[in-house]
């Protein structure tokens, strides 16, 4: 019943592999199928080298399990949040990705500071604030998904796909769980790019009507970038 959306989560998760975003375990895929009130996702520790497709799990929109035999990620609340809070995504990923990483670690935001950003980001790609004792000591992954939330009052997530939670890592989204790890891959580049730039321009900036002219024709009303 499940099989097309677990190959697909199998894909995903595998994929953050071939593209170096992760080590041992650390990250993990989902995709939703809202028509069906259900999502997919890895489940929690078992390596990338020995993950079939029958391994994924899937769960229904309250967290239970409805099809796979093991326990899904640690992170999965955190997925459920996400795809509650925002019904236009359709995949989530999450990576432990070195610079992606490195950046939530320092609690601050990605500051977009060229078009290679802009052309996926429209602007910073936001870091959240800390968590409170009381999160943290509560439902630490449902709260990890709310302050992810909290931190997207005002933004669109489509046009951000992604943030930093502090201290902790990247997570990303998209349409699915293919685009969700495409964007993974450019904010791991980016916060290289960012990185680097920093280094030897602390003072770089860029100015937003080319933030917004690299967005806009990709991702506006009358996008020109790519084939028809």
């Amino acid at each position: 019943m499940y099989e097309e959306l677990k190959e697909r989560v199998l894909k995903a998760n595998l994929d953050l592999v071939k593209h170096s975003l992760v080590l041992f375990t650390w990250g993990n895929v989902s995709e939703i199928d809202r028509e069906k009130g259900v999502f997919a996702i890895k489940p929690s520790g078992v390596p990338y080298d020995k993950l079939r497709a029958e391994d994924i799990v899937v769960l229904d929109m309250d967290g239970k399990v409805v099809d796979g035999k093991l326990r899904p990620s640690s992170d999965m609340p955190t997925h459920l949040v996400l795809f509650k809070a925002f019904p236009n995504i359709g995949g989530v990923a999450h990576t432990h990705s070195t610079y992606a990483t490195a950046w939530a670690q320092t609690g601050k935001n990605i500051p977009c500071l060229g078009t290679t950003q802009a052309d996926y980001f429209h602007g910073d790609v936001p870091c959240t604030a800390d968590m409170t004792s009381s999160q943290i000591d509560g439902d630490y992954e449902i709260e990890t998904g709310n302050v992810i939330v909290e931190t997207f009052k005002g933004i669109e997530p489509t046009h951000v796909p992604g943030v930093l939670v502090k201290n902790h890592g990247p997570f990303t989204w998209g349409k699915n769980a293919d685009e969700a790890v495409y964007h993974s891959v450019v904010l791991e580049e980016i916060a290289k790019m960012d990185s680097i730039t920093l280094a030897l321009n602390p003072a770089a900036t860029i100015r937003p009507e080319i933030i917004e002219k690299h967005f806009m024709r990709k991702h506006g009303p009358n996008a020109y970038y790519g084939q028809k």
